[in-house]
């Protein structure tokens, strides 16, 4: 069975977030946003990069495992039951099911892989979801991260 790890940022310091990686042992971040841009310093994709790379963890981001904007709009209004139906359609898409595939070999490679959004409990976040469809095509024990509030 292959490890993989979940993080969301949401009320974390980027500090927090790499220590929390590190104790993992994650050698590999998978960015699941749609959209790799926040307005909190840090976590921008070109930013949390570089950060990465200075603590030896690699980054690769996989833009369509994210939620679209149709779901995200759904989010920010609170429609959770619209989100998942946006997200469960979406995610059958060849685009996502290909990045499923590549998600994968990342994590048969033998890596220590968490997978990144910005939500802070994995029950609410689409990466659930990715994780649900992950195992569908292999086995993994999966460990939510928590990093401490700000």
């Amino acid at each position: 069975m292959h490890p993989l790890f979940t993080i969301g940022y949401e009320q974390a310091k980027p500090e927090a977030v790499l220590n929390e990686l590190k104790r993992a042992k994650v050698g590999l971040l998978v960015d699941t946003r749609a959209v790799a841009a926040s307005r909190r310093p840090g976590f921008s994709k070109r930013q949390l990069a570089a950060s990465l790379d200075a603590q030896g963890i690699g980054y690769v981001h996989l833009q369509k495992l994210g939620t679209p904007a149709e779901g995200r709009a759904a989010a920010r209004s609170g429609d959770t039951d619209a989100l998942w139906r946006i997200y469960d359609k979406h995610i059958k898409k060849a685009e996502p099911q290909q990045e499923l595939d590549e998600l994968v070999k990342l994590v048969k490679s033998g890596k220590r892989i968490a997978l990144l959004c910005y939500c802070r409990d994995p029950k609410t976040c689409h990466r659930s979801r990715v994780v649900a469809n992950l195992k569908k095509r292999m086995r993994v024990k999966v460990e939510d991260l928590i990093p401490p509030l700000f």
